[in-house]
């Protein structure tokens, strides 16, 4: 199934971050952040859509071919995000996340110091999620798999944040291993990963 992974293209935009909309709808971290709230579809997919706008021009968002998945990667060097995009994009999170932006900034450090911890060159996870209506059908590995064999052929390595345990085993198939947990303020607990090339 990994040979039906493209790049993503601008004009994909909408209908990815719709997917990865209804992927995240009860993800404990996304909850946590906008105050446990479930927020309607339409209200969460500019989050979606700022983030394949950032990663577009590196050439790292990928799609299956009807959009059942899709995940959004930074390549190595390019994973924090500047703090004028940051600005940029403030109206965006202002609309979707309002009072709670400014704890939530502070969780986008805390996540920033771990991860700035890691000095190997590598890629990393921003972001991956399949559709409810598609999820157990091989989509995800088939998303992981290609970025996998090319960190292997270029020897880098591979970071993510896992915000759900359960999917921890999911990337452990794939050679992650738990680095570190960072504790959230009266939430969930979130796991970073690293995974070696081979």
């Amino acid at each position: 199934m990994s040979s039906t992974i493209r790049p993503a293209t601008p004009t994909d935009s909408d209908a990815i971050a719709t997917t990865l909309a209804k992927a995240f709808h009860d993800d404990p971290v996304k909850l946590y952040l906008l105050g446990g709230k479930v927020v309607p579809q339409e209200k969460v997919k500019p989050f979606f859509a700022t983030f394949q706008k950032i990663q577009l021009p590196h050439g790292h968002v990928y799609t299956t071919p009807n959009y059942e998945a899709a995940a959004i990667w930074a390549p190595p060097d390019h994973w924090k995000i500047p703090f004028t995009t940051v600005m940029k994009n403030t109206p965006t999170f202002l609309k979707l996340y309002g009072l709670r932006l400014i704890p939530n900034l502070g969780v986008l450090s805390m996540m920033e110091k771990s991860h700035g911890e890691v000095e190997f060159p590598h890629y990393y996870l921003e972001i991956i999620g399949t559709d409810p209506a598609h999820q157990g059908k091989g989509f995800g590995a088939a998303l992981m798999q290609p970025m996998v064999d090319r960190s292997d052929d270029e020897g880098v390595g591979m970071y993510l944040e896992s915000s759900k345990e359960s999917n921890v085993a999911f990337y452990g198939r794939f050679g992650f291993e738990v680095r570190d947990v960072l504790r959230l303020k009266n939430g969930p607990d979130m796991r970073t990963m690293w995974r070696k090339p081979r």
